[in-house]
């Protein structure tokens, strides 16, 4: 997983890999999605008006027309895949990868119609399950892009901190809420997760117990360890990297005495092999750049800076 630069990369804004829309076609868009945003926040009152009148069939029924809304202009949002796609070089925000986690889809982070949580059971044990984040269904803010294995396996769930505020449409918190999802668009999450020799995603060294927690589940809820063609993808790169890096050690101290020119070619080989392997483009860099920093090679590091 590796951070994506949401903030400063807007559809009209021309960065490498992405053809920037018109502001008069982004303003479209974004008038577009008011519009479905106001259509849904017609039904939503309606049914808390009958919920208030104790006419729960009517409340159901406006919800369930409410997300009929939802599931009737999902392509609204696929409009937004190819952008969302180039701020991250055509890869999976969560696993890092291209093509190996399957067919992409604008994943939303917080789920639209209804959010599960089982990570903070009630008293019988049952998991507590919520009303959607509909609200967010239309809002570029809320889109990411996963492979269709995590996603699936992702579905509703949007587990939050025992005790944690919880967004209502009336009273908005998004901000103040603790889940459990590592975000990719969050540089501070990223930051927690870190990878190991055996294709596991795993905690940062040092991570407070919530912090690993997070990870925990986040790996759990989306199978970032559980689908073996990425756990194994992880093993083959850090196996393949850690031989680079083997052969960049024993050249580097052949080439110390200045006067081994075929070492310091040798040298030169090593690092681009490995500079190239860490770049932002390519699969599973977040990966690469935790083996070399195992290493704890002042040069290698560098190269991950």
């Amino acid at each position: 997983m590796r951070w994506i630069d949401y903030e400063n990369r807007r559809p009209t804004d021309a960065f490498p890999g992405w053809t920037p829309w018109t502001g008069e076609k982004w303003n479209e868009w974004l008038a577009k999605s008011a519009k479905l945003l106001e259509d849904m926040r017609v039904l939503n009152k309606e049914a808390e008006t009958f919920k208030a009148q104790g006419n729960a069939t009517g409340a159901t029924t406006k919800r369930i027309e409410r997300n009929e809304i939802i599931t009737a202009k999902g392509a609204h949002w696929g409009e937004l895949k190819p952008w969302l796609l180039a701020l991250s070089y055509g890869k999976c925000w969560f696993s890092d990868t291209k093509d190996l986690f399957s067919h992409y889809d604008v994943e939303h982070y917080r789920p639209k119609k209804e959010a599960n949580d089982d990570e903070n059971p009630d008293g019988e044990g049952k998991a507590v399950t919520r009303d959607g984040y509909w609200w967010l269904a239309f809002d570029y803010c809320n889109f990411r892009v996963c492979g269709n294995v995590g996603n699936r396996k992702k579905g509703g769930w949007f587990p939050l901190r025992l005790g944690s505020v919880c967004s209502q449409f009336t009273e908005r918190c998004e901000e103040t809420e603790s889940p459990y999802f590592i975000d990719p668009i969050n540089p501070a999450d990223v930051d927690l997760v870190a990878f190991d020799e055996r294709g596991d995603m795993i905690p940062k060294p040092g991570a407070s117990e919530w912090e690993a927690k997070r990870v925990e589940i986040s790996a759990k809820r989306i199978k970032l360890n559980q689908h073996e063609e990425l756990t194994e993808a992880r093993k083959k790169l850090w196996q393949e990297l850690t031989r680079e890096i083997e052969g960049y050690l024993t050249q580097k101290q052949r080439a110390a005495s200045g006067n081994n020119p075929g070492a310091r070619e040798k040298l030169a080989g090593h690092i681009r092999n490995i500079r190239r392997r860490l770049q932002p483009s390519e699969s599973l860099s977040s990966v690469a750049q935790w083996c070399v920093s195992f290493r704890n090679d002042s040069q290698l590091s560098k190269l991950t800076s």
